[in-house]
């Protein structure tokens, strides 16, 4: 078949269908004869789940691209700067935290600054001496200035967001700005071609929706990838045991209360509590394993963690939303002419927050490998497969970091350290480190969504330290290290000095807005 692709269907809203609705359409031209035709259909009967309300720096990109004014974006989806993770009794219980922060170490095109660091470890910790951002969220600083133009920085960011409201900001430029048809009705019959691929949709309101390629961003339920075409998922829980999650909005106490630069993860007895902060309100969960731990346990744990900040009873009359979810991937994304997007291609729990950042990248891979035929259709989609097989198994080797280094004594953190649960590339890591710091020659793909500064903020902050005596450098740079050090050191001070804090620069985008690039 050598049929054009032009009609694109995305079946499914949420952050998954505009977006990827969104980045499609700020690529190519729509509704131009040469160019493509973006329908979206959402049925009103299905809500979103409403998750992911982290980013990673990545957004930025996206937001610019696709033509979105950052104070616009801000203000009308409630959204906070992030810099990054702070994890707290990860390693022990009350035993302090670490951060993951999104600025890389000082210097690191010029050299590893770890084994330079390790002899002070006892008085610093490494993200303090290669990067000013932990001290930056330890104050609730923003990571720019309100002179700083929109997506610039001082100090690299993300975002934290309400997910509902970005939903309807993307849907709207979507509509009104990009040229997307946006179609409300639920689809009750899909017909074939002879060759198997998707042919039409028909709809209750008898609608037929015609498409070369169709987008499945209809969430867990999996439309037309899982219920259509039967590719299951590749369950991973015997890696990741959390499967559900308590979430909750906890109001402040004070409308100028700080908003937390990062986000806050605490560890819990079988799973963790995530804590974003945003300008009107905390979005809080406890994410857990059904396995270790019983419901109503886990929402006790969650009002808990709740209380010091507003009191027991304001904590007991919060209403309480359940999520349950099969950690898991699918074992194709792409297949035929239907490629799965979001929470419809697999979910991982929310820890580092991966979830808006894979629909950002399947979009932009459907983009720019977008088939000009069918013909050609089959090899991108097999290039797709392996490509985000493999983005999900980094995920998932990542996200197993930070539970095998704990030393917990619950039975759910026991469990997760035992072999049988360690993916065995995470196995040959963990053994090298035994005698040889981690470096950047340990993460070989070199589109990795986690580089090696990412496992040495995870491995220094859990209290990693080789087992065996390392080699005596001959050379050592000594001097080139204190320089950074130093550099570090005095770009920390005058980040401290020069920054507001989130919520006095939030509170000034709302007054002044941001320059424009």
């Amino acid at each position: 078949m050598n049929n054009k692709i032009q009609q694109i269907v995305i079946v499914g809203g949420g952050s998954a269908g505009w977006l990827t609705a969104a980045i499609l359409a700020s690529q190519y031209a729509v509704n131009d004869e040469h160019g493509i035709q973006v329908t979206l259909i959402e049925s009103s009967t299905v809500s979103p789940i409403g998750v992911g309300e982290g980013t990673w720096p990545s957004m930025r990109s996206t937001l610019e691209k696709i033509g979105l004014s950052e104070t616009d974006f801000l203000i009308q989806c409630d959204a906070s700067f992030k810099q990054g993770s702070k994890f707290i009794d990860w390693h022990h219980v009350n035993d302090g935290h670490y951060f993951h922060p999104f600025t890389f170490p000082v210097g690191m095109e010029q050299m590893d600054l770890a084994p330079y660091w390790l002899p002070h470890k006892q008085h610093i910790s490494f993200a303090d001496a290669v990067t000013p951002q932990g001290h930056l969220c330890q104050k609730h600083l923003a990571p720019k200035q309100i002179s700083t133009a929109e997506y610039a920085y001082n100090a690299n960011y993300g975002y934290h967001l309400d997910a509902g409201k970005f939903t309807q900001v993307l849907r709207q430029h979507c509509v009104e700005k990009l040229g997307i048809t946006h179609i409300v009705d639920h689809i009750e019959h899909i017909k074939s071609h002879n060759n198997g691929d998707i042919a039409t949709l028909i709809t209750r309101n008898k609608q037929s929706i015609q498409g070369d390629l169709f987008i499945d961003c209809s969430g867990v339920h999996g439309l037309l990838i899982e219920q259509h075409f039967g590719i299951p998922l590749k369950n991973q829980k015997n890696i990741l045991f959390n499967d559900s999650a308590w979430a909750v909005h906890v109001p402040y106490t004070d409308e100028q209360s700080p908003i937390a630069s990062c986000t806050l993860s605490t560890a819990q007895t079988s799973g963790w509590v995530w804590d974003i902060g945003l300008p009107s309100r905390r979005g809080v969960g406890h994410t857990y394993s059904s396995a270790h731990i019983t419901d109503e346990q886990a929402e006790q744990q969650l009002r808990e963690y709740i209380t010091p900040a507003i009191g027991a009873t304001a904590a007991e009359q919060l209403a309480c939303r359940k999520i349950n979810f099969n950690p898991g991937y699918r074992q194709k994304f792409w297949h035929k002419n239907c490629v799965a997007v979001g929470m419809a291609a697999g979910f991982i729990e929310p820890l580092e927050a991966s979830a808006l950042v894979m629909i950002e990248l399947a979009a932009q891979m459907i983009c720019d490998q977008l088939p000009k035929t069918r013909s050609t259709m089959d090899v991108i989609a097999k290039h797709f497969n392996h490509k985000f097989s493999a983005r999900w198994e980094q995920i998932i080797e990542f996200l197993k970091l930070h539970y095998v280094l704990s030393e917990r004594k619950e039975e759910y953190w026991l469990e997760n350290r035992c072999s049988s649960s360690i993916p065995q590339s995470l196995l040959e890591l963990l053994e090298l480190w035994q005698s040889n710091l981690p470096s950047r020659y340990d993460i070989t793909d070199t589109d990795a969504l986690f580089p090696a500064a990412s496992y040495q903020y995870v491995l220094y902050g859990m209290g990693y330290s080789p087992a065996h005596q390392q080699h005596t450098l001959r050379h050592p740079k000594q001097r080139d290290a204190e320089v950074l050090f130093n550099q570090n050191m005095q770009q920390s001070k005058q980040l401290l000095a020069a920054l507001p804090t989130n919520r006095e620069l939030l509170n000034k985008i709302k007054q002044y807005g941001l320059p424009k690039l």
